[in-house]
């Protein structure tokens, strides 16, 4: 026990290394947008049958109710790579705005920009002008038209597909104006001039660094450099989404839980990169009418694993409620219902308390496996459909996993199925633990 609890927390401390805490800081400071972003999600594809006049109204308009989607969940890399520059800044006592500004450059710097449209471009001087003329996709090669060529970023890189390499170009980005900061490499204004304008002056030379050596590689050595990333991350990325990974993970979690260590934080420094990725190709899918292709994006630990909370505790709250006759069972019991009814569940374990608690440990560990390995099953055989999109965590199970798989009845009956198998199997573990509280009590008593 003691060798598992050294080893906890040099994790505790290993998660806590200033870059990934920023990339954990940067991912979380998107989750307002991801959240809004499903909503309309969901309002472009209510869950109501299709004949209903609001499914009927919702396809017609699903295009531009997309909108908000893509504007905000569908490229939240960009906004998570902010995010990342502006925390890995702070935490160098560095300017954040400047970090983060740093940050978005050296990210869309790594992006390869496509041509609109373009067959054929063929240079002339009109009227003492030069100009190049564009062939268009679709046009015989008799019709021509003059126009301004034009370029457009491919918005998919700008999301989860790019988010390890903005990772990337965040922590480079920071790592540079760092070097320049403190070797004393730039540009120095006088202390009279204004806080906003030195500090402005004081990020050429970090951006210059940045700027030249991103064009380089990107614009005139071609490197394509999330096509790179693209093909390790492959694997993992598949591998993230298989039952192992997903029952791994969830013994990470509750292992660092069971000593008191936020296990979602420790965890979900290094895979939610991966769970972003899964739910963002999952709501793509959606959204373009596909197959939904994968099971472990978040949600699936959110509405089907932790329900009432890391551990699956609700099946407990329930028991110390209704069961319960010791005195310390039923208040605790009281009190922990309503939070563990939406997903806080931290008066359970450090109340009853299950931290480092070898009676109550076992169900803590156990019911999640079980709960994960039945909801894996459930959504590959597909009784259960996958999930898109991320509803606000504090939403109680039943109703945040029918949104999260857009609408199904389904994962309703799933989720309550999850909560009496989580009361069943805490159920003996409860009873050791009553009689411990009875016994402790009575002799408190005859004192």
């Amino acid at each position: 026990m003691a060798v598992l609890e050294q080893l906890s927390i040099k994790m505790a401390k290993i998660s806590e290394q200033r870059h990934l805490r920023a990339i954990r800081d940067g991912i979380v400071s998107t989750l307002p947008l991801i959240i809004v972003g499903s909503i309309f999600l969901i309002l472009a594809f209510p869950p109501f049958p299709k004949e209903w006049a609001i499914s009927v109204l919702a396809k017609k308009h699903a295009v531009q109710m997309l909108l908000p989607y893509r504007m905000t969940m569908f490229i939240m890399g960009l906004y998570a790579v902010m995010g990342i520059g502006y925390s890995l800044a702070k935490s160098y006592k560095l300017d954040g705005i400047t970090g983060a500004i740093l940050s978005v450059c050296a990210f869309l710097l790594t992006i390869m920009p496509k041509m609109i449209n373009p067959i054929e471009v063929i240079n002339q001087t009109i009227g003492g002008k030069a100009v190049q003329i564009i062939v268009e996709e679709g046009t015989k090669g008799s019709q021509i038209i003059q126009e301004d060529i034009g370029y457009a970023l491919q918005m998919s890189k700008l999301g989860s597909a790019g988010l390890f390499v903005g990772i990337i170009a965040a922590i480079f980005a920071v790592e540079v104006y760092r070097m320049t900061t403190t070797t004393g490499f730039r540009i120095k204004m006088p202390e009279a001039v204004p806080e906003s304008v030195a500090r402005s002056f004081e990020a050429l030379t970090p951006a210059a660094i940045i700027i030249f050596t991103l064009t380089i590689l990107t614009y005139w050595l071609n490197i394509d450099l999330h096509d790179i990333i693209g093909s390790i991350i492959k694997p993992v990325l598949k591998f993230s989404d298989s039952w192992f990974s997903v029952i791994l993970i969830v013994f990470m979690i509750t292992f660092f839980w069971s000593f008191g260590i936020h296990g979602d934080s420790i965890v979900g420094s290094v895979v939610r990169p991966l769970w972003l990725m899964l739910l963002e190709q999952n709501a793509t899918a959606l959204a373009n009418g596909q197959n939904i292709p994968h099971i472990a994006a978040e949600p699936l630990y959110q509405w089907f694993i932790w329900i009432g909370g890391s551990g699956t505790t609700i099946g407990f709250a329930l028991l110390l409620l209704l069961k319960s006759k010791s005195t310390y069972g039923k208040t605790l019991g009281k009190a922990a219902i309503l939070p563990s009814i939406f997903n806080i569940n931290e008066p359970i374990i450090f109340g009853a308390p299950i931290v480092l608690n070898p009676t109550l440990l076992p169900p803590f560990i156990i019911v999640p496996i079980v709960n994960a390995s039945i909801t894996y099953f459930a959504m590959v055989t597909g009784l259960v459909n996958r999930v898109t999109s991320t509803p606000p965590w504090t939403l109680p199970g039943p109703i945040g996993a029918f949104l999260a798989t857009n609408g199904d009845f389904r994962a309703v009956i799933l989720n309550i199925l999850l909560i009496v198998i989580s009361v069943v199997i805490y159920y003996p573990f409860f009873n050791a633990y009553e009689k411990k509280l009875l016994a402790e009590e009575h002799a408190e008593a005859q004192k």
